[in-house]
């Protein structure tokens, strides 16, 4: 069997070609046993392995089914294949499939997870407009999001804890209407029993921890992996110290932040006050 190493951070496919063989490995497979319940060779295995060949779409659907991993390589697959998202976001997206809780804190917007189609789609044509990307880019990030968001319809989604900034849901995004269904759509998804959400008010002014959003992503296993992002650059964080140090700083932040009860009161009374 090929044992090439391959560095997942080194680049898309590396990436997708390590996931699939940590999947089959956790599953005690050979490259024959997974090919022949995907109907592919182990031989085309091993190249996908190690990065010889890009997968396909179809390739990756296979995988999925035949591994049992939910959507986690096909939004691999769709991240490589998506130039108008963050270096190192594929990753992320393609570990969020698999946690079993995640924790949110967005300092600018509402997170990806809970924003609805209109609110994506203006965000995107904005950065059509300012010449970021192309409009079939902006049309296939709109996409990714949509898929990503199939978590939350899951029989047993993931506990999902957004902390947003209280400019998160002040902040309008497209027209009134869109901010209006958004933060209709905000107050459904906080009564939901897998989603807490809560605001971090103006008032806590410098004492809010983080200055850029920050994900932590906690596993089956209970280990926990991170996530942030500069304008033009996602970094997924493994390093123990720095993790352990987020978690810290976002325990802190769910006493300081407003409760659930009042969370979701001040996104009502941000919406009543659209209108006005």
């Amino acid at each position: 069997m090929n044992r090439k190493k391959l560095d997942p951070q080194s680049s898309p496919r590396a990436g997708f070609g390590s996931q699939l063989r940590s999947s089959r490995e956790a599953l005690g497979w050979s490259q024959d046993e997974l090919g022949e319940r995907m109907e592919y060779s182990g031989t085309y295995i091993s190249a996908v392995e190690t990065a010889r060949k890009s997968p396909t779409l179809k390739f990756a659907r296979a995988a999925d089914a035949a591994l049992g991993s939910g959507q986690t390589l096909e939004l691999m697959w769709r991240g490589i294949k998506n130039s108008a998202l963050l270096e190192g976001f594929p990753e992320h997206a393609s570990q969020e499939a698999r946690a079993a809780e995640i924790r949110i804190f967005e300092p600018i917007m509402i997170p990806g997870l809970l924003q609805t189609p209109e609110y994506a789609s203006a965000l995107a044509s904005a950065a059509v407009q300012r010449g970021s990307i192309s409009q079939d880019q902006a049309d296939e990030r709109v996409r990714f999001l949509a898929m990503r968001q199939r978590l939350l319809k899951r029989p047993a989604p993931p506990l999902i804890h957004a902390t947003v900034d209280e400019g998160c849901i002040r902040r309008p995004v497209g027209s009134v209407e869109t901010m209006h269904i958004q933060l209709d759509h905000l107050a459904d998804m906080a009564s939901r029993p897998h989603v807490i959400l809560q605001v971090a008010p103006f008032s806590l002014a410098e004492f809010v921890p983080f200055r850029a959003v920050v994900t932590l992503l906690t596993f089956a296993d209970r280990s926990v992996v991170g996530y942030t992002e500069s304008g033009e650059q996602g970094y997924v964080v493994r390093q123990d110290e720095t993790v352990r140090a987020w978690e810290r700083a976002y325990h802190e932040l769910q006493v300081e932040a407003l409760s659930k009860a009042a969370s979701l009161a001040m996104i009502r009374k941000a919406r009543k006050e659209l209108r006005s």
